[in-house]
């Protein structure tokens, strides 16, 4: 029985739920506000390190590299999230560090674009009311604003990949096979 998000869209059937598998969403907010700060200092460094190469390479091309700097800051910020999110890892360096993952509750991969997307809704619905913080108290998976208008799901990775692992042996190796697309996303 496929249900619906709170905007109407099918959501897959195989999502997790707090009520039955506590551990995937223990602690899930709290590490995701760690690993908000621990991607926020590695993207500073990332947009200094970026600033200091644009400068130089300004020196050498006569100006015209100094033109990177109106793309500099979106652009690390891009390739961050595309070459994270993006990646068979699904999840930032800080949500590896904090043992978190980004599931999509639909049957859409997430691929670059929802990748990207996912961090920019956040990023708008923070600027728009910090009373965003507030929705995830109210929602049964615990998903803040943006997770729930692009259709993604924060749990912990340890307890899913034990359960991943559990299932393997229960119903075989393909069932819990990353290329299976029962858990591809």
């Amino acid at each position: 029985m496929m249900t619906n998000d709170a905007f109407g869209r099918k959501m897959r059937d195989d999502l997790p739920k707090p009520d039955t598998s506590p551990e995937l969403f223990e602690g899930v907010l709290l590490r995701r506000v760690i690993a908000f700060f621990i991607d926020s200092v590695i993207l500073t460094i990332a947009i200094i390190v970026s600033a200091v190469v644009l400068g130089i390479l300004g020196i050498l091309t006569f100006g015209l590299a100094w033109l990177g700097y109106f793309i500099l800051v979106p652009g690390v910020l891009f390739a961050y999230y595309v070459a994270t999110l993006g990646s068979p890892a699904r999840a930032t360096i800080g949500m590896q560090v904090m043992d978190i993952v980004l599931t999509p509750t639909r049957s859409k991969p997430l691929d670059g674009g929802l990748a990207v997307l996912h961090p920019i809704a956040g990023w708008i619905a923070q600027a728009l009311t910090p009373l965003v913080l507030i929705v995830p108290l109210l929602t049964q998976r615990r998903q803040m604003l943006h997770d729930l208008v692009v259709g993604t799901l924060m749990v912990r990775r340890s307890p899913m990949e034990r359960f991943w692992e559990h299932e393997a042996q229960n119903y075989g190796e393909a069932w819990a096979d990353p290329k299976n697309p029962r858990w591809r996303d």
